[in-house]
């Protein structure tokens, strides 16, 4: 078991940064910092909102290509335009994402 003292301002430093890692137990935090040296608080809301809007986009695309196919206005070379741009878009999320994986 470890004790030592710390000054107000000192706590409420070390208080601030538990708060913004997201971890609520002193102990862990304190732990964390002495073996590691950092604590990470990951933020995936970006990369879902991506993948949401891919996941829409996706479906608009398949309803382009159904009316396409019932003969419709939709013209093919636009269709595979916007899976081409679709796909590219997946790839980066793809990306993004092994690069967060990886990350300690």
């Amino acid at each position: 078991m470890l004790h030592f003292r710390v000054s107000p301002t000192e706590l409420e430093c070390i208080q601030k940064k538990m708060e913004d890692s997201g971890i609520r137990s002193m102990s862990a935090y304190l732990r964390k910092m002495a073996l590691n040296g950092y604590c990470i608080n990951y933020n995936y809301d970006y990369p879902r909102q991506i993948s949401t809007l891919l996941r829409r986009c996706s479906n608009n695309l398949n309803q382009y290509a159904r009316k396409a196919n019932e003969g419709g206005s939709i013209y093919a070379a636009d269709i595979r335009d916007l899976q081409a741009r679709l796909d590219e878009i997946w790839e980066k999320q793809k990306e993004s994402l092994q690069v967060l994986a990886k990350l300690p």
